[in-house]
């Protein structure tokens, strides 16, 4: 693994710094609210977890599985929900937790679905935005990083199902992987 990642785009130091850092001010924002914490995977799972534990209230838990379409390598805005809520959000403040904010519409398409499910609240975290790539102008209320279009991997960020397990984000060279 090491010969596909240089230097890291941004280190395990560093997220663990802001992730403590936004969990304080979710803290802040949600204290005496029945919060409902939402994580999209398979992308968030990691700094799902380490957020949830930086947050320092009662929290509910809950998962999405979604996919976004692609058509040659670009997404297509068509997203499929392959595992929905098992959790009511009807009343209840929603926290949304991505991976990566891109191109906006698979949290367009998100915010849309859940707004009729009729929360309280909802807002948007993110451990990355990419707003070079953003098609959809989004509101997303919590960010870890902003970071230039290039294609990351790490920290629960994939290629092919791949390098999720990389302790930190690392671009991923295109030489160094071969083509399908």
């Amino acid at each position: 693994m090491t010969q596909l990642f240089g230097k890291p785009l941004v280190t395990q130091e560093a997220m663990r710094t802001r992730i403590k850092e936004l969990g304080r001010d979710i803290t802040l924002h949600y204290e005496h609210k029945d919060l409902v914490l939402v994580g999209i995977l398979k992308g968030a799972f990691m700094f799902y977890a380490d957020l949830a534990r930086a947050i320092r209230l009662p929290i509910t838990v809950d998962f999405m599985i979604v996919k976004s379409q692609q058509y040659q390598g670009k997404t297509s805005g068509k997203v499929k929900v392959l595992t929905d809520l098992t959790e009511e959000i009807k009343g209840r403040d929603v926290l949304l937790v991505e991976d990566i904010i891109d191109s906006g519409l698979t949290v367009q398409y998100l915010t849309k679905l859940f707004a009729k499910r009729k929360p309280k609240s909802l807002q948007i975290c993110a451990l990355l935005s990419k707003p070079a790539r953003r098609q959809i102008d989004v509101n997303v209320h919590y960010v870890g990083f902003e970071i230039p279009n290039h294609y990351v991997v790490g920290y629960g960020l994939d290629h092919q199902q791949q390098y999720r397990n990389l302790p930190y984000l690392a671009v991923l060279d295109p030489k160094s992987v071969e083509s399908p």
